[in-house]
């Protein structure tokens, strides 16, 4: 096979627009280890959304490799570097067996009825004294829809606490709220085949190459067949996306509302607009045409940094589209004016009535892997189901499935975003906060402050993992968790296909599973239902999808005519699928029809520059009944602009050997050895002012802190600064790029902002010779390689 860490998407298999992608199985094995010897497992992958359907090898009880499923409409067969590789991460040496609490200041090994009876016992103290606002949870986006569904009702219907968040808040919630405020409810309304459909693609702040390696090859076979899609690409760095571009709009760091409001004012300007659709099926088309009316390209030009003509003619390619296809990633999520520019990017797609069509969609996409299971099942800033938390009758839904009264559910103000929960930590109301899969103390911005919250002894800290991290390091109790391939469970990616994954091996030591673990907590806390029963009555995590699926019936992402036995055998299926759609429904909103209505929609809205919050009122006065609502946002400059003492702007992201907070990739040889250290990228210019050659120490400082690592001249804008997000201190001294980041967040969908600091870079010593630990294969090659 070839070296797919050298060669990360592997060979070309062209297929022209509207055909179907052919397939292209992957498959690793352990050193001497044949296909046939192995017994064949049914799962997909977690190591980014995309969600791709793979087979575990198992042989002799330990998973010995991976291969892609050929019938899976995700991947066709095909695997990223870290599908490839990563699953050797379950097999590390310094996997977490036994539970752990600390006594005398430090972590020694306890039974799991110790451990448990620990934390029971401390959450009913904390409940009888301050109350379930006392009370926090903070979880993944890498876990299952079942230990999602459980906590939902645990902590919500249970405890009673609004304090659940998911790390998806970093990543996808900014996804989340545009699709709400676009079309009342959250749901990407497109397809992957509409790839295969499309005729051009416009990706804002989405680095498809690495952050989603089987899609970008998926796209590159379009780019290579006989009828290439047209591509515009927004962002900051020549990545290997903006390579193969037909306009690459590098434009500056936070300046996304700006450059979108300026295409829209050339659609309109030029009539580029489906005018039947924008007529029967919107509203505040109006408002919109006035607002973008004060953007051409000329004065957007000057706000981000880029030529106006190169607006123009991006705007001409999405306005002269028969088939459009527009993505949105990081970039725009974790920037300024976040929820604002994605609902940008949401009216271009309405304007040109590019939606619910073969080839014709939006997709706000997720960064993790079950980022839409946390949003489905209530597991952060939603509620079950996709309801509306303003929405007396969706919480009596709720209150009716879960078997508890209506005031024990708190709806009396939205679901509590982390950086808020680590605030009231922070003042001392919540003094209980149970973190589970993942990694805080390296992906929250301002570490610092992030450290000295989570260090507080008025704070009973509770983390849930499957290795030691940063954050495990800081815990009162640690509680060793079953990984994917060790437990069974289903997840949904961003174009709403669920896959299950059923458990291949028995976890190590005695390691338990997410859901184990969360009815065990349920069962010694006396969490029952009013008539006495149990709240969370399951054993099983197919009890708990059915009781999941139950729970969204009549609602958009309608789960009840899928089961396990539906989902085995063959590939995902997306949601909806029920009586009416039995097979799963490829793409929503086919009859433009939206679900927007006032008493089903799943948010009433907000202020986009302020985050107010619309009431019931304010939403029913626009009569959406039913049509999509165009969100204008005027442009304004970021909180933390560049001054003389901090010149430069600072951006985080990813690369494709990593994910997330490398906890599971760092593991893995293959992942870890492409990408071993972080690293600061530069722009040449910047380079050549500051002194800066290839390899050198640098140290980039904010007002918050600092961090160091070698230089990396690369195709980075002039007066950006890059480095990847991943490494914390377990990777070295002044790895930590969130050391530098500000602890700031969109106003609407409450997403820290990465990407928008004010730095400046200072060299600290030469190469000595050695070159950037950055990898060569992607984004991050040195100009020399990028030319």
């Amino acid at each position: 096979m070839t070296d797919r860490i050298s060669d990360i998407w592997g060979d070309r298999t062209p297929y022209a627009q509207g055909g179907e992608w052919p397939d292209r199985v992957d498959i690793h094995l352990l050193d001497g280890v044949r296909p046939d010897e192995v017994r064949w497992v049914q799962s997909a992958c977690v190591l980014c959304s995309n969600g791709c359907g793979m087979d575990t090898g198992v042989r002799d009880g330990k998973i010995v490799g991976v291969r892609g499923r050929a019938v899976d409409r995700v991947n066709h067969g095909r695997l990223g570097p870290k599908g490839l590789f990563g699953w050797q991460a379950n097999a590390a040496a310094d996997r977490l067996t036994t539970p752990q609490i600390r006594r005398d200041g430090r972590l020694v090994d306890a039974s799991w009825d110790e451990a448990m009876t620990l934390v029971a016992d401390r959450s009913r103290q904390i409940l009888a004294e301050s109350g379930p606002l006392a009370m926090g949870f903070y979880t993944s986006g890498q876990l299952f829809l079942e230990d999602y569904y459980a906590l939902a009702v645990l902590a919500r219907g249970g405890i009673g606490t609004p304090h659940l968040d998911g790390n998806t808040r970093l990543c996808t919630a900014t996804a989340g709220a545009a699709l709400k405020e676009s079309f009342g409810c959250d749901g990407d309304p497109g397809s992957l085949t509409d790839i295969d459909a499309c005729d051009t693609l416009f990706a804002v702040g989405h680095n498809l190459a690495e952050t989603q390696t089987v899609l970008w090859m998926r796209l590159l076979d379009r780019l290579h067949g006989p009828d290439r899609p047209k591509l515009v690409v927004v962002d900051p760095r020549r990545t290997k996306v903006a390579e193969l571009a037909d306009v690459h709009l590098a434009i500056r760091s936070g300046t996304n509302v700006a450059l979108l409001n300026a295409i829209q004012h050339e659609l309109i300007e030029h009539d580029w607009i489906d005018h039947e659709f924008v007529d029967s099926h919107t509203v505040e088309v109006d408002r919109l045409s006035k607002m973008v009316a004060a953007y051409p390209p000329e004065q957007a030009a000057q706000i981000c940094g880029v030529d106006a003509a190169d607006i123009r003619r991006a705007a001409e390619v999405i306005g002269s589209a028969e088939r459009l296809v527009s993505t949105c990633l990081q970039g725009v999520y974790q920037s300024h004016q976040a929820t604002a520019a994605a609902c940008q990017v949401n009216n271009i797609t309405l304007l040109r009535g590019m939606i619910g069509k073969p080839g014709c969609t939006v997709f706000q996409m997720n960064g993790q892997p079950t980022a839409e299971n946390t949003r489905e099942t209530g597991a952060n800033g939603d509620l079950t189901a996709m309801r509306n938390w303003q929405n007396p009758a969706h919480i009596a839904e709720l209150a009716r499935l879960w078997g508890v009264p209506e005031q024990q559910i708190p709806s009396w103000g939205p679901p509590t975003h982390v950086m808020q929960i680590l605030r009231y930590a922070e003042q001392g109301s919540l003094r209980f906060l149970w973190v589970t899969g993942t990694n805080p103390m390296v992906s929250l911005p301002d570490l610092a402050r992030i450290g000295d919250i989570l260090r507080r002894p008025e704070l009973f800290l509770v983390v849930t993992d499957a290795f030691p991290t940063e954050t495990t390091e800081l815990a009162d109790v640690v509680l060793p968790a079953a990984l994917w391939g060790e437990k069974t469970g289903t997840f949904t990616n961003y174009d709403r296909t669920v896959h299950l994954s059923e458990q291949a091996v028995e976890p190590p030591g005695q390691a338990r599973s997410d859901l184990a673990i969360f009815l065990d907590y349920a069962e010694r806390l006396g969490l029952n239902r009013t008539d006495g029963s149990p709240l969370l009555p399951w054993r099983t995590p197919q009890e708990v999808f059915d009781a999941f699926a139950e729970a969204t019936r009549g609602r958009l992402c309608d789960y009840t005519g899928l089961s396990y036995d539906k989902l085995r055998g063959g590939s995902g299926v997306q949601w909806p699928c029920d009586a009416d759609h039995p097979d799963g429904t490829e793409r929503l909103y086919t009859d433009h029809t939206f679900w927007s209505g006032v008493d089903v929609c799943e948010d009433y809205g907000h202020d986009l520059l302020t985050g107010a919050t619309q009431e019931r009122k304010d939403y029913a006065a626009l009569h959406t009944e039913g049509r999509a609502i165009f969100k204008a946002a005027d442009y304004v400059e970021p909180a933390e602009p560049v001054n003389d003492d901090y010149p430069l702007l600072f951006t985080t992201g990813r690369t494709a050997y990593h994910f997330h907070t490398r906890t599971k990739t760092a593991r893995a040889p293959e992942l870890q050895h492409a990408a071993p250290e972080a690293w600061v990228e530069i722009s040449p210019a910047d380079a050549a002012q500051l002194g800066v050659a290839e390899g050198d120490l640098v140290a980039v400082e904010s007002r918050r802190g600092r961090m160091q690592a070698r230089a990396r001249v690369s195709g980075v804008r002039e007066g950006v600064v890059f480095a990847p997000f991943h490494y914390g201190s377990r990777a070295g001294v002044g790895h930590a790029a969130n050391a530098v980041t500000q602890p700031t967040w969109d106003p609407v969908s409450k997403q820290p902002l990465f990407k928008t600091a004010a730095v400046r870079l200072e060299k600290l010593a030469d190469s000595g010779g050695v070159p950037a630990p950055a990898p060569l294969t992607t984004a991050s090659a040195p100009v020399e390689v990028t030319a």
